[in-house]
């Protein structure tokens, strides 16, 4: 018979490993909603600037409509003056530069550069794929932890994230 303490742990994982789940979805109904958005807004943008160019003095503006532009869509003045919309899919690390904040990076690398500030802030040392694999609340078990350390190479090999031993990680900017 198992014990109460066993099946608590089994419907643990089995809800950590649905909002896991859950979140991946998010992050690609989010990646995908940002470029819907950016396709509609361009549309916008080219019917405004088609009824800009027909409605110039010297043309024939009698085919134009006016319409009202649907609320939340960027127009072409102030897509000009906003910053480049990003898209953060899953699987794209952009290179580390200055000025660039964690926010560009999809949940799981924010999660892994978290852990690792945390680890700072407690005055720890760098912090090894088992023990990341640990504090998420995630099996101990080689596929597990090396998808975490494929992501942690990732975050190494794009300026993120620094090496000083091998497999252990710790913040760029702490060297």
């Amino acid at each position: 018979m198992p014990s109460v303490v066993g099946l608590l742990e089994q419907h643990e994982l089995a809800a950590r490993r649905r909002v896991d789940g859950l979140r991946e979805q998010a992050d690609r109904i989010q990646a995908e909603l940002a470029m819907a958005e950016q396709e509609w807004s361009e549309w916008t943008i080219a019917r405004e600037r088609v009824g800009a160019v027909l409605s110039a003095p010297g043309s024939d503006s009698a085919g134009v409509v006016a319409t009202d532009v649907p609320e939340g869509v960027v127009t072409g003045a102030e897509v000009e003056a906003s910053a480049p919309l990003v898209v953060k899919a899953r699987s794209q690390v952009p290179m580390w530069r200055e000025g660039l904040a964690g926010t560009a990076l999809s949940v799981d690398y924010q999660r892994i550069l978290a852990a690792i500030d945390d680890r700072i802030r407690l005055g720890q040392g760098p912090l090894t794929c088992q023990e990341m694999a640990t504090a998420f609340g995630l099996d101990v078990v080689p596929a597990k932890v090396e998808g975490l350390r494929s992501k942690a190479k990732r975050l190494v090999s794009r300026g993120w994230l620094a090496e000083p031993a091998p497999g252990r990680c710790k913040s760029a900017d702490s060297c």
